[in-house]
């Protein structure tokens, strides 16, 4: 495993769609890990391929439960509706609030290559969206119902 660097907001890459992926090789097994040791050294709960500069459909998300590793992710089914502050890797000491669905469920393949559902509400579903996004070249943002602030004036206010 090796720790990446990570993409930040004017990198072009960020803003590219990226390609799924055919299949499960040695290649895509070693940049699962990778990316999972980035987003914990970040303190990071998700991170997309293209924020290491790999246009390739996989994300791994925890947020406190357990590594959850996405290749060609693919939301299927929301519902209901939550607005909540947002941050990214990509633009550090920055947030925003963005309205995202309460629910989420996805389809998408491990690293044996065997169909998965992935079904999140609260922080996990936000967590699918913004990486799901990112897998299509949106950044948070694009959907953000205020104009991005530094963290610690959103803390102050």
């Amino acid at each position: 495993m090796a720790k990446r660097s990570i993409r930040i907001s004017t990198d072009e890459i960020l803003r590219k769609k990226c390609k799924p992926v055919s299949s499960i090789t040695p290649g895509v097994l070693t940049l699962l890990d990778d990316m999972a040791e980035t987003m914990y050294d970040a303190n990071g709960v998700g991170l997309a391929a293209p924020q290491v500069g790999i246009l390739k459909r996989i994300v791994v998300i925890d947020i406190g439960k357990g590594l959850l590793e996405l290749i060609n992710p693919e939301i299927i089914e929301t519902s209901g509706s939550q607005t909540g502050d947002e941050g990214c890797l990509s633009i550090p000491g920055y947030s925003a609030p963005v309205e995202r669905p309460q629910y989420v469920k996805v389809k998408a393949l491990n690293r044996n290559g065997e169909e998965i559902i992935v079904e999140g509400t609260d922080l996990l579903a936000v967590a699918l969206c913004h990486e799901t996004d990112h897998l299509d070249g949106i950044l948070y943002i694009d959907k953000a119902v205020e104009e991005a602030t530094p963290v610690e004036e959103r803390q102050e206010g």
